[in-house]
């Protein structure tokens, strides 16, 4: 685990209403799990985001960028993967890409948050990304990522459209 681990920005330095509130515009309905409780759909357990169906388990230390990755995930899916969500979204590579992508651009959409923290809290996490840092990544070697989800109509002038996938 990365020394930088009690760094990552968490739910508790952050409005767990407000991150609700920016869920919905998704249609994911997010749900506070007690802190001494084991999080639902978690894929990698521990203080993790978890994910079954529409709804996102986060406890109040659980990372502002696992909840945006697993909320990423909810969004990139396709409609018959959304229906039976449950912990693994079993993204391929492309897919995969694009949810870490789109994670940083709805990092941008919180204030409070933003792509500089998103990038920071992703490397200090252990993201790896084979430019060496999320920030390097992100500026040089994303494309693919990004036409990804403009292919998939996610995102726009390099802003999250607020829609979820449609297509197959």
């Amino acid at each position: 685990m990365p020394s930088e681990y009690a760094q990552v920005m968490r739910l508790c330095e952050f409005s767990p209403v407000q991150m609700s509130q920016f869920l919905a515009r998704y249609q994911i309905e997010m749900r506070l799990c007690a802190s001494d409780t084991l999080i639902p759909g978690s894929y990698w357990g521990d203080d993790e985001a978890g994910l079954i169906g529409h709804r996102l388990y986060a406890r109040e230390n659980t990372p502002i960028h696992s909840i945006l990755h697993e909320a990423g995930h909810y969004i990139c899916v396709d409609p018959a993967r959304r229906a039976c969500l449950e912990r693994d979204a079993g993204s391929d590579n492309a897919e995969e890409s694009a949810v870490c992508y789109l994670q940083v651009l709805l990092a941008d959409e919180i204030p409070e948050v933003g792509r500089e923290r998103m990038f920071d809290d992703m490397d200090a996490w252990g993201y790896s990304f084979r430019l060496g840092s999320t920030r390097a990544w992100f500026e040089h070697d994303a494309s693919d990522a990004l036409d990804w989800l403009i292919q998939h109509k996610l995102v726009q002038n390099q802003r999250p459209n607020f829609q979820l996938r449609q297509t197959f």
